[in-house]
């Protein structure tokens, strides 16, 4: 991190790294420029997909860069905010501020690298320079092999070539506190206004504070329970029971240096339980960026051709949390009115989508995308294929999750169904997991009866097992 200036004028372009702190291209930009200039740019290519007018990614990204805004405020500067197609404003920027390279953090989802190569490109016909850096993942890319020098199919494998590759200098903290911003002065002629409402979208209502203020107090607060992690992280009853920190990662608002740390400060079997969790997200990642096919096919290819029976009738019903089976029907409920899903939920939902509904998988993973505040293309992509068995390392076919017993062991008393399936509040424990086994009189003291005021299951789940078992013996 030596302090030589290489370059006059320097734009660093944040994406999904949104903090000042601990942020690698960040700090290149600034220990390699005289002056920084800050860019954000709302991309209209993926903005205009977007049929919620309310989405919640889009009011966290924007509250997130208040925050960076204020910050540079604060250093006499301010974040220069477009709207448009980044191919062609990163270019127009660079020449309306006479800037000599740009700085960004890597992507490595297939849009985002074909839109790096192009940025990169007009901006070598300019004879500028493009500058990117890994930040958002310990380990990036055909950085982990295996002995033969391919890519690891396998997680467990891949995680302990990880565990022996890392160094303390991988995660140290690169915050870079010698700040040069452009003075706003010679930026001002340049600055656009960039309301939500100018990006066309509403403002909504967060469950999680956005921002790296909030992302840092979350990871502080996660700290005190890290130790508990093991033990807790299955039950969505405990609100305190995971991180919570999916969403800041997501978009950056933490930095995953500063996870990895956490993780290696504790030997206790919560700490290496959450560093296995981070390890998985670097897996998938590196899936992702190996094998792009997964982002529009099975990964094992042997299940690309098969035909899924299941019907758009059950999807719907799947979707409005209408199933029948309270734990999938409280989760997907869950994740309609918050963005969010709990990660027990998130296989439970996955696995009675493909295996007792038997539709895509990519209808989930889809709808999914449209719904999580914490969507991430490699992990969504890399839990769905998992859950569905056509993944790496996926869950074994034949390995099939039974809805109701999974809802026994980690929502014992309900409580979690009970927060989203209101209607059966006063069904007793014993058959709040499977109402429609409940005697009809048990189901009129509860005031509630199945195929009346919550529905009957849409299917049977032992009957559902064994013609999933059958479509994938192919």
């Amino acid at each position: 991190m030596g302090l030589t200036k290489r370059h006059k004028h320097g734009l660093f372009w944040f994406r999904r790294d949104l903090r000042t702190r601990d942020n690698v291209g960040f700090t290149r930009a600034m220990t390699s420029c005289e002056m920084v200039t800050c860019v954000f740019i709302f991309d209209t290519e993926i903005l205009d997909k977007l049929t919620n007018k309310e989405d919640k990614r889009v009011v966290y990204i924007h509250r997130s860069l208040q925050e960076v805004d204020h910050f540079l405020q604060r250093m006499h500067s301010k974040l220069l905010v477009r709207i448009g197609n980044p191919r062609a404003l990163i270019s127009e920027i660079v020449t309306e501020l006479n800037v000599d390279a740009v700085f960004t953090n890597e992507d490595y989802e297939p849009f985002a690298k074909a839109r790096d190569q192009l940025v990169a490109q007009k901006l070598q016909e300019k004879g500028r320079l493009f500058f990117s850096f890994k930040d958002q993942v310990i380990f990036a890319k055909d950085e982990i092999r295996n002995g033969q020098g391919k890519p690891y199919k396998v997680f467990t494998p891949y995680k302990n070539k990880w565990i022996s590759m890392l160094t303390p200098r991988m995660i140290r903290d690169m915050t870079f506190q010698h700040y040069n911003f452009t003075p706003y002065e010679k930026i001002k002629p340049l600055i656009k206004p960039w309301r939500l409402k100018d990006i066309g979208f509403e403002d909504s209502e967060l469950m999680v504070e956005a921002g790296q203020d909030a992302a840092e107090a979350r990871l502080a607060s996660f700290a005190k329970n890290l130790d508990l992690y093991q033990q807790q992280r299955d039950f969505p009853a405990i609100e305190e029971g995971t991180s919570g920190l999916s969403v800041c990662l997501r978009f950056g608002t933490v930095s995953i240096r500063d996870c990895t740390r956490l993780a290696k400060s504790s030997r206790s079997k919560g700490a290496q339980t959450w560093l296995s969790e981070l390890i998985w997200r670097d897996f998938y990642h590196m899936i992702l960026d190996q094998f792009p096919h997964v982002a529009t096919h099975p990964f094992n290819e042997k299940y690309d051709g098969m035909v899924w029976p299941g019907t758009q009738a059950h999807f719907k019903r799947w979707c409005q949390g209408m199933t029948g089976v309270p734990i999938v029907d409280a989760a997907m409920r869950c994740l309609n009115q918050t963005g969010w899903m709990h990660n027990r939920l998130r296989m439970i939902v996955a696995m009675f989508l493909t295996k007792d509904l038997l539709c895509d998988y990519r209808w989930g993973e889809a709808y999914f995308a449209e719904k999580l505040l914490d969507f991430d293309l490699a992990a969504n992509n890399g839990g769905w294929q998992w859950s569905a068995s056509t993944g790496c390392d996926a869950q074994p076919y034949f390995r099939v999750f039974n809805p109701y017993t999974q809802s026994e062991k980690f929502d014992a008393q309900g409580d979690f169904i009970r927060r989203y399936c209101v209607e059966l509040m006063h069904f007793p424990n014993k058959y709040i997991h499977h109402p429609a086994a409940a005697p009809l009189a048990i189901q009129k003291t509860s005031d509630c009866i199945v195929g009346k005021d919550y529905p009957a299951p849409i299917v049977d789940h032992s009957m559902q097992r064994k013609l999933a078992i059958d479509l994938f013996k192919i």
